[in-house]
C-alpha cells in the first residue's frame, strides 16, 4: 500500500450541442469513422494498469435516447467499473417532470432550494443505474458543478453518501454558493462526505488574472483549465499531494471543430493518458467510491472538518 490515493472520475454525457447527431455513439463511445476514443479506451487503458475508473453517468442530456445510455452503463457494469449519478436536469423534457408530478422545471439545481424535487430527481436515477448495474449508486456530481446546501440535503435524504461536488474554480465562477479551499475530503452537517476535485490555486502575474486549474486530462482551453505557467498536472503531481481527484469526461480524448463539436482525430490523447496512469498508478493506490467509504471508516482517509451545510445556501 502506497498511503496515498487517487480516484480517476469521468463525467459520462452527451449534451447535443456538443456533437452532430449520434450523441451517445459520438460523447460516450468516442466512435467515429477514422477511430474511436471514448469509455471503452478508458477502461482499456485502465486495466492495463489494473486501474478501475469512476464513471458519472447522465441520463438528462439525451432523455430521449435513454436506452443508447443504458447500454453504456450496462457495458461499464459488466467490466466492473464503478458507476455513479452524474447530471444536467436543466435539459430534461417537460413530460419527464409532468409524469411524476412535478411542474416543468428548466433551471440547474444548484439554482434551486426545493430539496424534495431534487431527493426524487436523485433518486429516480441512482435507481436507474443501480437496476443496470445491480450495485447502490453512492456518489453524485452536479452538472457543470452547479449545487447549493438543498442538493447536499437532497443527497441524504435519498441514500447518497459521498458528494463530488467541491470545486474553487466553479464557485469563483458564481456557480456554486460555495466551496472549501482544500484538496481533502470533509464532512457536512448533515453526514454527506465531500470528496473535491483536486485544484491549485495560480496568483496573477504578468498581467494575467489569477484563477484555480483542476486536475484534469487534458487540460483545454475549453474549461479554462490551460495553465499559462506550466502544466497543472505536473505542478499537482508534482508536489506528491497525498490525495488525488483527476477529472476527465467521456470525450476528453476527442477534439473539438469550430463549431464545437467532439471529432477523432487520432491516438495521441489516448496515448499521453496511457503515459500518465503509468505514473499515477506508481505513485497512488487509484480507488473507487467504494473503495474511498471502506477507507475513510477505517480511518485510512480522514475528513479535515465538518462544515454545516447552511453555508451552502445562496445569499438572500
Amino acid at each position: 500500500m502506497k498511503n496515498k490515493y487517487a480516484l480517476l472520475t469521468v463525467d459520462t454525457e452527451a449534451l447535443p450541442s456538443r456533437a452532430t447527431d449520434d450523441y451517445v455513439k459520438r460523447l460516450m463511445w468516442g466512435e467515429f469513422s477514422l477511430g474511436s476514443a471514448g469509455v471503452r479506451e478508458l477502461v482499456t487503458i485502465g486495466t492495463e494498469f489494473n486501474i478501475k475508473h469512476v464513471f458519472f453517468v447522465d441520463f438528462c442530456g439525451v432523455y430521449d435516447r435513454i436506452e443508447e445510455v443504458a447500454s453504456v452503463v450496462r457495458w461499464l457494469g459488466k467490466n466492473d467499473q464503478d458507476v455513479q449519478l452524474h447530471a444536467h436536469p436543466e435539459v430534461l423534457p417537460a413530460e419527464f417532470w409532468l409524469t411524476h408530478g412535478y411542474s416543468f422545471y428548466t433551471e440547474y439545481f444548484g439554482n434551486s432550494a426545493d430539496i424534495e424535487r431534487t431527493a426524487f430527481f436523485l433518486k429516480y436515477f441512482g435507481n436507474v443505474i443501480s437496476a443496470i448495474t445491480g450495485k447502490p449508486v453512492t456518489s453524485f456530481r452536479a452538472g457543470s458543478f452547479r449545487w447549493n446546501g438543498a442538493t447536499i440535503a437532497a443527497m441524504a435524504k435519498s441514500g447518497f453518501l459521498l458528494s463530488f461536488n467541491n470545486s474553487m474554480r466553479a464557485f469563483t465562477n458564481k456557480r456554486s454558493p460555495f466551496a472549501l479551499p482544500s484538496n481533502s475530503p470533509y464532512i457536512w452537517s448533515n453526514g454527506i462526505i465531500e470528496v473535491p476535485v483536486s485544484e491549485h490555486f495560480l496568483p496573477a502575474v504578468e498581467g494575467k488574472p489569477e484563477k484555480w486549474v483542476s486536475l484534469t486530462y487534458p487540460e483545454s482551453a475549453y474549461f479554462r483549465y490551460a495553465d499559462y505557467r506550466g502544466n497543472a498536472i505536473d505542478r499537482l503531481l508534482g508536489r506528491m499531494p497525498d490525495y488525488a481527484v483527476f477529472l476527465l469526461h467521456s470525450w476528453s480524448m476527442l477534439h473539438r471543430d469550430e463549431n464545437g463539436h467532439a471529432y477523432y482525430k487520432d491516438d495521441q490523447r489516448l496515448e499521453g493518458y496511457r503515459k500518465l496512469l503509468a505514473k499515477v498508478s506508481k505513485d497512488y493506490d487509484v480507488i473507487t467510491t467504494r473503495e474511498f467509504l471502506d477507507l475513510h471508516a477505517r480511518g485510512k482517509i480522514k475528513t479535515c472538518q465538518t462544515v454545516d451545510i447552511a453555508q451552502a445556501e445562496w445569499p438572500a
